[in-house]
């Protein structure tokens, strides 16, 4: 009995698929230019990335600017909705730190640390872009074999 092509047994779809393709296309961007100027171009694209989703949860909302508690909501909702696990260690008027202990990238985040580059300047974008500043800093990643995500902002 021969074996149909469709019913093997391999691990492709296309969340997979497009994982895998972040994180070539990222490592092949750090080999080739660096980490600095790959996180760059990823720094972008999250940037762009980042604007789409402001604009979605504000229309959805029905207001022209986030609140600061609203954005909290909405970065951790945003990554939940990609499978990620982000939650908040430290809220008050001048920054909120969010963990993670899970990246929406899963494995393929390893070893690529310029992939990071998309949450920062996704968290960065809707921030800045509701209370006009943001300053991200990412001090633990799992990229760089931490077993979370640590990530401070700072509006003021």
């Amino acid at each position: 009995m021969k074996t149909s092509i469709s019913d093997l047994d391999i691990p492709l779809e296309r969340d997979l698929f497009l994982r895998n393709l972040i994180r070539e296309l990222s490592g092949t961007l750090q080999k080739v230019v660096g980490l600095e100027e790959a996180a760059g171009f990823i720094s972008v694209v999250g940037q762009t990335m980042g604007d789409q989703i402001n604009s979605d949860y504000k229309s959805a909302l029905k207001v022209s600017n986030l609140s600061r508690e609203q954005i909290a909501q909405v970065l951790i909702d945003l990554k939940k909705r990609i499978q990620g696990d982000f939650y908040i260690i430290e809220q008050d008027d001048e920054k909120i730190v969010l963990g993670n202990r899970v990246c929406p990238f899963g494995d393929k985040v390893i070893g690529r640390p310029s992939m990071c580059m998309m949450t920062s300047n996704v968290f960065g974008s809707i921030t800045a872009n509701n209370l006009g500043y943001a300053k991200v800093e990412l001090q633990k990643t799992i990229a760089e074999g931490d077993s979370g995500l640590s990530c401070g902002k700072l509006f003021n």
